[in-house]
């Protein structure tokens, strides 16, 4: 059984950045692959960012790619978000994820997802 622990949140303004870590505990979660998600008000969780443990291959949703990064600590077992250039439109309470899956595109939809944090909110002032 694998826990994850989200931190980082908070409020900001257009265009702040801020990093948003995910912990992990009491599996082997280096046999997942690790993620984030988001939802927003109204809105239905959207794939944001994953990784494998084993290797730096990362996949973005299109609406972050060039502004979000994903990376992880091996040895502290965190998966960390670096966000850049916010917008409005981040604001969302975030979720750190895990799955055993094969491809990271194969974690978009969440179906695969074993594993959620219980979210972190992150808003975005216009």
């Amino acid at each position: 059984q694998v826990q994850l622990v989200e931190s980082g949140g908070g409020l900001v303004q257009a265009g702040d950045s801020l990093t948003l870590s995910c912990a992990a505990s009491g599996g082997d979660i280096k046999t997942y692959a690790a993620g984030w998600f988001r939802q927003a008000p109204g809105n239905e969780r959207e794939f944001v960012a994953a990784m494998f443990w084993r290797d730096d291959s990362a996949h973005y949703s299109d609406s972050v790619k060039g502004r979000f990064t994903i990376s992880r600590d091996n040895r502290q077992k965190t998966v960390s978000l670096q966000m850049n250039s916010l917008k409005p439109e981040d604001t969302a309470i975030y979720f750190c994820a895990a799955a055993r899956v094969a491809t990271i595109p194969s974690m978009i939809t969440g179906e695969y997802v074993t594993f959620w944090g219980r979210g972190t909110q992150v808003t975005v002032s216009s």
